[in-house]
């Protein structure tokens, strides 16, 4: 009996152990509120290696993460994308926020991905085009980086086909970081600092262009927006109606949902949409204006490519996704922005044409720009000038927090 006692204690302190180890490997983070996961490896000053290998010897900054996502962007935790092949740690996350701020990935150590995409104007750049190596200028709006753990298919032709090769592709084009993979590895390689640490997150491959685009993807998939205006609004709306005799039933019997009621009225109350925004949703979501035929979703983007007439006048338009597809209805279309913190992220259109949501929305209101591929969505929209301000409102209530990301505490 005592030998039996001994191996059910014995059993129970390995399952109690692999309890432990489990939770650890799946240490749950809410994306865009964990400000740990982009805030860069804990010091201040000047990054040495001696940090970086302390990082890189704690194990619980190499487990894979259990990620959700906050309110709002909650409704999409189904189409999260890429996880699978690609699972977000915290090292993994640290290096490619490095990598993304790092200009020794370009040819002349002037240009990084934050050079087009940074978190001080919106995750994009207020100007027309992207700006490359030697002052080039790219041919498209840079388009915003962050909510891309929802995204599939990346670029404005959606020619990568992952987040990870998106990563990368800037550093071999000519006009953008004008590097090839293999200079920029070899110059990672002679990094002390990035070349600890491309070896413990990826054992036994060291530095190589896919372990960039897999680190750069982590720490772009960890810029997730927070809840705006709207998504308050939203989600008060089940409690809106209620009497306070519902309200006090619902306190008795199920004090946990009521607490939820008490959290969200103060969120309402603090993050107020105005008269202006919630006659602008109204209109965004009816079927008389049709914003949702494309922007849909927790992301309010369909993933997919329109043709709105921007450029097409030209002499020589951009074709967009006809160029990946070489399908017809395809000439003219790009990819579908989101709407949520659009307002920080001007110009807008894939070619950076249009200044403000004002010219955006007066570009809709009159049914685009005619072509022959137009999209069958873009009609007239016979829109009183308070309607117009309306929907402008509407969009700036859908601008939520961004977590905190460290530009700087890069390996020397």
């Amino acid at each position: 009996m005592k030998t039996l006692w001994r191996s059910l204690c014995v059993a129970s302190g390995l399952c109690v152990a692999l309890s432990a180890t489990l939770a650890a490997a799946e240490e749950s983070v809410v994306l865009g509120e964990d400000d740990t996961l982009t805030s860069g490896i804990p010091g201040t000053g000047t990054l040495t290696n001696d940090q970086i290998e302390e990082w890189l010897a704690n194990p619980a900054n190499h487990e894979p993460l259990k990620v959700t996502l906050p309110l709002g962007m909650s409704l999409g935790e189904s189409q999260i994308k890429g996880l699978d092949k690609n699972p977000l740690t915290r090292a993994k996350i640290e290096l490619g926020r490095q990598l993304y701020f790092d200009t020794r990935l370009s040819a002349d150590n002037t240009v990084s991905c934050a050079s087009c995409h940074h978190p001080q104007e919106g995750y994009s750049r207020h100007t027309a085009t992207g700006v490359g190596i030697n002052g080039q200028k790219g041919g498209r709006n840079s388009p915003a980086s962050y909510n891309r753990i929802l995204s599939g298919a990346q670029f404005w032709d959606g020619r990568a086909d992952s987040l990870e090769a998106q990563a990368v592709g800037p550093i071999q084009n000519p006009i953008e970081m004008g590097y090839t993979h293999d200079a920029c590895v070899k110059a990672l390689k002679e990094i002390p600092g990035y070349a600890m640490q491309f070896e413990k997150v990826f054992p036994g491959k060291g530095v190589t262009i896919d372990g960039v685009g897999m680190a750069i993807a982590s720490f772009e998939r960890a810029l997730v927006t927070g809840p705006s205006p709207y998504d308050y609004q939203e989600a008060y709306k089940r409690f809106a109606t209620l009497s306070e005799e519902d309200l006090a039933e619902l306190k008795d019997d199920s004090p946990d949902t009521y607490a939820q009621y008490e959290q969200l009225q103060i969120q309402v109350q603090t993050n107020p949409m105005s008269d202006s925004a919630v006659r602008g949703f109204d209109l965004f979501f009816s079927k008389r204006v049709g914003c949702t035929a494309c922007h849909v979703g927790a992301n309010l983007a369909d993933e997919q490519y329109h043709n709105l007439g921007i450029g097409m006048s030209a002499k020589e338009p951009d074709l967009g996704r006809f160029a990946e597809t070489k399908v017809e209805k395809d000439k003219g279309a790009f990819k579908t922005p989101t709407v949520r913190n659009v307002a920080l992220s001007a110009p807008y259109m894939h070619d950076g044409s249009l200044q403000t949501l004002e010219e955006v929305v007066e570009h809709y209101n009159k049914g685009g720009d005619k072509n022959k591929w137009l999209s069958d969505k873009i009609v007239p929209l016979k829109l009183t000038p308070q309607e117009k301000i309306d929907l402008v409102e509407f969009m700036r209530a859908c601008t939520g927090t961004f977590p905190f990301v460290s530009t700087g505490r890069l390996p020397q």
